[in-house]
């Protein structure tokens, strides 16, 4: 069926999830994933699971339960570690939340904003030079950009070069990347008096993180923020992203190798 785990993005997440060796048997790992995946990828609310993922009922407490233990923060971080460090970028996209996501007391306490078309959503990430996420955060939708510029680069490696728009031409944004041994190339903004280091055409590769949030927004729960908690949303934006991965991987091992030799040179998977 669209939209399952392949087996080799079965294999590579399998050893990530937790291992319950005792007590009753829990319904099936891959198949309770397959499900999860089909809500990201549809929108469709978790009733409207078809049955032969099974009860809906496992698939969503499954999802909770799992994100409050940081599984699906422990995978990405996981996923993410090999990332090309030597060009980041930083950047947001705007997300409207769905009506019946809007439906809860103090929406501030749950990343949901104001504005003049309405709630509003903001994810935060910062990606690779290949358009591969390594951070993400969620905020309401009105605050500034580079809100979050500081928490999503406070892990910039040094000789990295940092590319990002307009909104986060500010002097601690440049300060923070020269204390971290970073290049930041950021456009300056027109009221700027002094001369700014600007390469135009090393900022063109700045398209990366906007295919990135449009590949994300491919699944209609990113699209549009139908969960009423902003740790389920920011959940779904991780599964995702850790889609994304997993193709790449995929993807590098079929080229590198044949389908069915699917390992690393020393013979363990490419991501151990």
């Amino acid at each position: 069926m669209r939209h399952e785990l392949t087996d080799y993005e079965w294999a590579s997440i399998k050893s990530m999830l937790p291992n319950k060796p005792r007590g009753v048997p829990r319904v099936n790992d891959r198949r309770v994933l397959n499900g999860i995946f089909w809500v990201l990828r549809s929108g469709a609310p978790w009733r409207d699971l078809p049955d032969h993922f099974g009860p809906y009922t496992a698939c969503y407490n499954r999802f909770v339960r799992w994100r409050r233990a940081g599984v699906w923060s422990r995978i990405i971080d996981a996923l993410a570690a090999a990332h090309d460090a030597a060009v980041q970028m930083i950047d947001t996209s705007i997300v409207r939340v769905h009506q019946h996501g809007a439906c809860i007391a103090k929406n501030q306490r749950q990343s949901i904003g104001r504005s003049r078309g309405g709630f509003t959503s903001k994810i935060h990430a910062l990606v690779d030079g290949n358009g591969l996420p390594v951070r993400l955060a969620l905020t309401p939708g009105e605050p500034h950009d580079n809100r979050l510029a500081g928490k999503l680069l406070s892990r910039l490696k040094p000789g990295s070069m940092l590319l990002a728009d307009r909104g986060y031409d500010a002097d601690w944004i440049r300060d923070l990347a020269m204390k971290k041994g970073a290049w930041a190339n950021i456009p300056p903004k027109c009221n700027r008096n002094d001369p700014i280091c600007f390469s135009p055409y090393l900022y063109r590769a700045r398209n990366q993180i906007e295919r990135f949030f449009n590949r994300i927004k491919q699944c209609r729960r990113v699209a549009t923020r139908y969960d009423r908690l902003a740790a389920n949303y920011l959940a779904f934006v991780q599964l995702a992203s850790i889609r994304l991965w997993l193709r790449l991987y995929e993807s590098a091992c079929t080229t590198l190798g044949a389908p069915g030799d699917r390992q690393g040179v020393d013979g363990e998977s490419p991501l151990r």
